[in-house]
């Protein structure tokens, strides 16, 4: 597929960015539309799933046939079979008459299922045999019947996982995913999150007829920074929030911040911002490493200018002058050097001073816990915040509940 030939697809289908991969995705789904194949798109949830069986209808032979978009994720499990396949008078309780299902009605078109990965097992056989022979049978009847439907299909589930715990057939997967197509995540589309946040933008502008909001240079290094665990979707309603409650149209890097929602490190992602903390719905021992992470990154920093400081001081060959109240200095904003002291070794190979050397040559020091690491820091934001909580848990980085929970945890009140 040319360039020009990408933009055309992507201007008909709302599609914003020029990411290679979500390129790629696109043009695997032109190339596979003037095919009968099935189709599986994969990706997180709030990427754009379902843009892709569009795309492949709307470029394939059935067109101008039925195009029916199912949620199988918000059927109840006792309803999906007679919501796809129909079912007869009688079948079952308030059955009053016969019913046609989906596939039934698209006939001749295209039926994208979406969220396929939460379809029973007994409703996962019936779909297989309609792939494998294009036939059913409705609920409450022996009669087989004929269907000629494209299926596309699309998950935001570890379908591997799912195979292994016995929750998706293997067979079935295989049937559907006949060409996968995989969208990236919106953390990995680089600069294409500022282009999606200005058209967002406009869009909300023009919908609630205001003047359209606009990034700082530092909001947008923020925002491309910031890992979406909700993808476009997410960016979508935070692009709404700012159009309607920002007072200002430029919206700064701190007023942006404010209104992202805190989240977790993960095993696929750290955040990239120092505004990173944990899900509400996240197990409860992410929170508690929310303030250890940022203890962590301040010590690091901390660390690295008292080695700067020790080797100016022996490279000079003056380690008598190693005053210790500078050290306790590097440490005046956090106070950690009052929390933890770590063992540490100063050495020398000048052979001066050879007492002063000597008398720092090394020493050891408490060590004390990580429980007692956190106490301090909440204790100290809370001093510099004069018991504003919510600009202590801002300072700390994390979330308001997190803070409240710890405060109460360390007898703080």
């Amino acid at each position: 597929m040319t360039r020009e030939e990408l933009q055309q697809v992507k201007q008909r289908f709302g599609i914003i960015g020029s990411n290679s991969a979500l390129d790629h995705a696109i043009d695997v789904a032109v190339q596979v539309a003037s095919t009968d194949l099935s189709v599986l798109v994969t990706g997180e949830s709030g990427v754009g799933k379902e843009r892709f069986p569009q795309i492949i209808h709307q470029n394939s032979a059935r067109k101008h046939g039925p195009y029916i978009a199912v949620n199988c994720g918000a059927i109840p499990e006792g309803t999906i079979d007679s919501e796809l396949f129909g079912h007869e008078k009688g079948a079952f309780t308030g059955a009053v008459s016969e019913r046609k299902g989906y596939f039934e009605v698209a006939d001749g078109g295209t039926i994208f299922l979406d969220e396929v990965g939460e379809l029973p097992l007994t409703t996962q056989v019936r779909l297989l045999r309609v792939l494998e022979v294009g036939e059913f049978i409705k609920v409450g009847s022996s009669k087989i019947q004929k269907t000629n439907v494209r299926v596309v299909a699309a998950t935001n589930l570890d379908m591997s996982k799912a195979i292994s715990e016995g929750r998706f057939r293997e067979d079935l997967f295989y049937r559907l995913s006949s060409v996968p197509i995989s969208v990236p995540p919106l953390r990995d589309r680089g600069a294409d999150v500022v282009l999606l946040f200005r058209k967002f933008a406009v869009d909300f502008a023009d919908k609630y007829r205001m003047e359209s909001i606009r990034l700082s240079p530092e909001a947008e290094v923020v925002l491309q920074h910031y890992p979406w665990p909700g993808n476009v979707r997410q960016l979508k309603n935070i692009a709404e929030q700012l159009s309607i409650l920002s007072e200002k149209r430029e919206i700064s890097a701190e007023t942006l911040q404010s209104f992202l929602p805190p989240v977790a490190p993960s095993s696929d992602f750290l955040p990239a911002f120092p505004g990173g903390h944990s899900h509400a719905n996240e197990k409860s021992f992410e929170s508690d490493r929310e303030i250890l992470y940022q203890v962590l990154f301040d010590m690091k920093k901390d660390m690295n200018d008292l080695k700067k400081l020790v080797h100016s001081i022996i490279a000079k060959g003056d380690v008598s002058q190693m005053d210790l109240s500078n050290v306790s200095n590097l440490f005046k904003d956090t106070d950690v050097s009052s929390v933890i002291r770590p063992q540490q070794t100063v050495s020398s190979p000048i052979k001066n001073n050879t007492k002063d050397i000597e008398d720092t040559e090394e020493y050891v020091e408490e060590i004390f816990s990580l429980g007692d690491v956190e106490k301090e820091m909440i204790k100290k934001a809370l001093e510099r915040h004069n018991n504003r909580r919510k600009l202590a848990a801002q300072d700390l980085k994390i979330s308001e509940r997190t803070l409240y929970r710890k405060i109460k945890e360390y007898g703080l009140d």
